[in-house]
């Protein structure tokens, strides 16, 4: 038998932070293929034309990205609560991004969103369950 060793709860939050970051990643960045969207870019016409909404798009994709280390260093209460507060922030946003997305370009997007949705929904469900001390 292999040995399967019991994983932190810390350890499983960051790296389905980790993980979903990186779903959020591949979708922008496979969106760059979709057509039309390098010239939205170079044209300023798109979602995020303007300041304020890239500093929003910014914050939102931060909370991801500080989570992981949080994750790992705040002591279990506060990081419990911010991993059940963000995760059913981010699985609701991405369910909703998900049902938008579902066109023929952008599938990928949908499929990944929905993806994210269960990465979210995990980190909220262990964090729900965060192991007492005995």
């Amino acid at each position: 038998m292999l040995e399967n060793p019991k994983v932190n709860i810390k350890i499983k939050l960051a790296s389905l932070w980790t993980s979903v970051t990186l779903c959020y990643l591949y979708g922008d960045y496979f969106e760059l293929y979709t057509p039309g969207k390098v010239d939205s870019l170079i044209t300023g016409e798109n979602v995020l034309d303007s300041p304020t909404k890239l500093l929003i798009a910014s914050i939102i994709l931060a909370i991801s990205s500080i989570m992981v280390g949080a994750s790992i260093i705040l002591k279990p209460k506060m990081n419990r609560i911010l991993n059940i507060i963000f995760g059913t922030l981010f699985t609701l946003m991405m369910l909703l991004i998900g049902v938008n997305s579902m066109t023929e370009w952008y599938s990928f997007y949908a499929f990944l969103a929905f993806l994210e949705s269960i990465i979210t929904a995990l980190i909220v469900w262990y964090a729900w369950k965060w192991p007492k001390e005995n």
